[in-house]
């Protein structure tokens, strides 16, 4: 006679598999229908139905982001080298600024020589100083030589966040949006191909990129559905570091102008003159 316990256990286990089976199904699914941005597979009605509040009217619970510290600020210093200035950075701080109060500071590392005066006045003047506990967060920018951008916050000890692209996605986070994994996926995907290909890339892949950009942009107002995202914010600043602005399609250079309407990026369009 089979003991009970051991007839429930199996019974669980096949239940376990079972549910494991189906879920291998469904990410094999997902990593098929979507490769690049400019894949066959349509999703934009599954994006338009990811509800997303706007970002000035949402926020992230900053104790839970950045860790709680007896509600003293919050405190997110970056380091970046000048000859490129990270100008995705430079957006989400306006960005920021509009959600939250932003104490604002820019320093310059002694590795650094010199540093052109309107990198120095990135932030621009933050006319009204209050005592620091009024202020939710603390942003400092460090110009130093270093490879990449780095970023820490709160804790000194924690391994720095590296690379512009994997700050932005930080960053954008604090705005507390929320997204499905469809979307989710998309957005770090054009997030990376910016990086990787508008930024870095050969020509040949710069003409591509600007190419499923055209496309996905016919189709919806934001590179991934009808809300600025931080997929929107990375493209834009690698287009205009790498001059590829003159050679972008018609959708694209729409775009780029509702993208220059909004403030945030007015400010840093007047660091590139």
């Amino acid at each position: 006679e089979v003991d009970p316990s051991l007839q429930a256990l199996e019974s669980r286990q096949e239940e376990i598999l079972k549910r494991l089976y189906e879920l291998k199904s469904a990410v094999d699914g997902l990593s098929k229908m979507i490769q690049t941005p400019d894949a066959d597979f349509d999703v934009t009605n599954i994006i338009q139905t990811d509800e997303c509040s706007p970002l000035t009217t949402n926020g992230a619970d900053l104790d839970l982001m950045l860790g709680k510290d007896y509600g003293a600020l919050k405190d997110i210093v970056i380091n970046a080298n000048p000859s490129l200035p990270p100008l995705s950075l430079l957006v989400l701080h306006s960005l920021l600024c509009e959600r939250y109060k932003v104490l604002s500071a820019v320093h310059t590392h002694s590795s650094v020589k010199s540093v052109p005066e309107n990198l120095l006045k990135c932030f621009g003047e933050q006319t009204k100083k209050q005592p620091r506990h009024e202020y939710q967060l603390g942003f400092t920018l460090i110009w130093k030589d270093v490879p990449k951008p780095q970023m820490k916050f709160s804790i000194q000890t924690m391994c720095p966040i590296e690379g512009e692209g994997n700050i932005a996605r930080f960053l954008f986070s604090l705005f507390g949006q929320k997204y499905n994994a469809v979307t989710s996926t998309l957005i770090d995907s054009w997030v990376d191909t910016a990086i990787f290909q508008l930024k870095e890339g050969s020509s040949k892949e710069k003409g591509a990129v600007l190419r499923s950009m055209n496309a996905a942009l016919g189709k919806t107002s934001w590179l991934v559905g009808n809300e600025l995202t931080v997929a929107d914010i990375v493209a834009w600043c690698a287009l205009q570091q790498t001059g590829s602005m003159n050679a972008a399609p018609a959708n694209v250079q729409k775009w780029m102008k509702s993208c220059e309407n909004l403030a945030p990026f007015s400010s840093v369009m007047k660091l590139l003159k």
